[in-house]
């Protein structure tokens, strides 16, 4: 029987797209940058190849959060500082908060049946925030954030002190739910744990046919609790 319970945030319980998309067009809209669907849909792109360049080890945290806008910058020929967006996108985002409907039943079984732990790469304080926003702490026995770590999602020194500071912690016992092949689950690959792929958007291309996919809350509990 789980009852070890590793779970994403962004885009496992919380709608990453939607909280970038408005983050992102209120702060080009605060520099007067004018924004359109494919400028927005280039910075999706920019900022996924850049934070699976992160889980590769290929460039650090705070590069990263200015070199997508410089990027994106670059590429639409636009004049403005991107270290300074990046600023007012990181406050913006940190009101941004959008729980998947349905979480807190998901997340409600889960606490009745075991422990709940967060495993996320998302910036330290954001994720805070959104905890916090959407009502999640009495449902967490434990929240693990890169920053706070000290290492990224899904080396080997982030799985190890995930595994080392949850007591009693045997691998038969737990299960990974997560949205990311890559990140969540190399992850649970390197725990040596079941994982489930969490598809709320629906299946992406790629996807092997042997992958254990949920596209809904509904789908990852069975799972989860066979």
């Amino acid at each position: 029987m789980k009852n070890i319970f590793l779970l994403d945030m962004d885009d496992t319980l919380l709608d990453f797209p939607k909280a970038e998309r408005e983050a992102l067009f209120t702060t080009l809209s605060s520099f007067g940058i004018g924004t359109d669907e494919r400028l927005l849909a280039r910075y999706h792109v920019i900022n996924d190849a850049l934070w699976k360049a992160l889980e590769r080890g290929e460039i650090e945290r705070e590069a990263l959060k200015i070199k997508r806008f410089a990027d994106l910058f670059a590429e639409f020929g636009i004049s403005a500082d991107a270290a300074s967006v990046s600023a007012v996108y990181f406050t913006r985002m940190e009101e941004c908060c959008f729980p998947f409907e349905g979480v807190h039943a998901f997340l409600g079984t889960l606490k009745h049946v075991g422990r709940v732990y967060i495993c996320t790469n998302g910036g330290r304080k954001i994720q805070r925030r959104h905890i916090e926003l959407a009502g999640f702490a009495p449902y967490f026995d434990g929240v693990f954030i890169s920053e706070e770590v000290g290492a990224d999602k899904p080396s080997a020194a982030f799985a190890e002190y995930v595994a080392a500071h949850i007591e009693g912690y045997r691998p038969e016992n737990a299960v990974y739910l997560g949205d990311s092949l890559t990140s969540d689950g190399r992850c649970a690959e390197v725990m040596g744990v079941e994982f489930v792929l969490f598809a709320p958007h629906g299946i992406p291309a790629g996807v092997p046919r042997s992958a254990d996919v949920a596209t809904t809350f509904g789908e990852a509990l069975s799972r989860m609790l066979r």
